[in-house]
């Protein structure tokens, strides 16, 4: 697979039926090794080993209805009450970050209300935080630290 700006990872790779398969620690399955599963797959480490956000605290693929429509979210982390607090989107390395990607992160956020908002496509990634009082967002240079932002209120 490519390699991103993000740091190496090993990972359980096998093939079956003539395709590959990635394990996902946090479904505790293989699941097909697609482009954006690459690139979902090291960001999920990247946040579980450098920004030590809790395993057990991510969900993949979260179901979001937005206008009464199913979708799934490729990233939520919670905070330890439950509560969301970052949606990450995953794009393939050749899908480039352009406002559709955010205008879906959005339509996502509207149901979710998290305070940060993250996309990536394994090359450049994009954080930025959510002020609800004011309406607006700021992108920031950095993904939070978990200790940093644990503890938001709404």
């Amino acid at each position: 697979m490519e390699n991103l700006n993000l740091p190496t990872y090993s990972f359980k790779i096998k093939s079956e039926l003539q395709r590959k398969l990635i394990f996902d620690s946090i479904r505790k399955k293989y699941v097909v090794l697609t482009p954006e599963e690459w690139v979902r797959q090291n960001f999920i480490q990247y946040l579980v080993s450098e920004k030590r956000y809790p395993a057990s605290l991510i969900a993949v693929e979260k179901k979001v209805d937005v206008n009464l429509l199913p979708q799934r979210s490729d990233i939520v982390l919670y905070n330890s009450n439950a509560k969301p607090i970052i949606i990450v989107e995953c794009k393939s390395i050749k899908v480039k970050i352009t406002q559709d990607v955010f205008n879906q992160i959005a339509r996502y956020n509207m149901k979710l209300r998290v305070p940060f908002l993250v996309v990536t496509n394994g090359l450049q990634h994009y954080c930025c935080q959510m002020d609800y009082e004011k309406r607006s967002f700021k992108f920031i240079p950095e993904i939070p630290l978990y200790e940093d932002i644990k503890n938001l209120q709404d």
